[in-house]
């Protein structure tokens, strides 16, 4: 055993450094985070809506009767990138008609209320999952974070992160463009 103490400090810095490269390498995506329910059906939910918005409540039944690509956006107030979003999404919902609705993630609803009344509400169905659980179900690692569901119910796009960047919005409306070639 003692022979190999000296060995140690070298296998620590060979470790570091092929961790190091790992994290620095240019070609990783970070945002590139897989999902099990990509070409999977959407998982079973049924939330309330927000107390106050006037919006219907959220459940599986909605992302299943669909026709067009419906958007499903993790949101919440507290999250700042939420709030750039927002205005993102409102904005593509005016122009492009997008079928837009909002899960409300662990968020207390008369505050999600008023950050709606603010900025505004784009969401046709709006859902508070306050306990997270509808979260975990959809497998999310944080907010905001957007699923496309293309018609049927099936579950076809994740983009982690705001949709607030160019890149991000062509993403999206990539995404949307090849859900609509694929009706059923």
């Amino acid at each position: 055993m003692k022979k190999f103490l000296p060995l140690l400090p070298l296998c620590a810095a060979i470790g570091i450094g092929i961790a190091g490269w790992w994290g620095l390498n240019p070609d990783r995506d970070p945002g590139a985070i897989p999902s099990v329910l990509i070409n999977k059906p959407v998982p079973e939910f049924e939330l309330a809506s927000i107390t106050g918005t006037g919006i219907p409540d959220l459940k599986t039944q909605d992302l299943l009767e669909n026709q067009e690509p419906i958007l499903v956006n993790f949101f919440a107030s507290w999250c700042l990138p939420c709030r750039a979003e927002h205005a993102v999404l409102a904005r593509m919902v005016r122009e492009e008609d997008l079928n837009l609705v909002g899960i409300n993630y662990k968020d207390k609803p008369a505050t999600a209320a008023k950050w709606l009344a603010e900025l505004g509400n784009p969401y046709r169905r709006i859902g508070s999952d306050q306990t997270g659980r509808a979260g975990i179900e959809w497998g999310i690692s944080g907010v905001p974070e957007t699923f496309i569901v293309g018609p049927g119910g099936k579950v076809i796009f994740r983009y982690v992160g705001p949709i607030s960047s160019d890149e991000a919005i062509g993403k999206i409306r990539e995404a949307l463009a090849a859900a609509r070639m694929d009706k059923p």
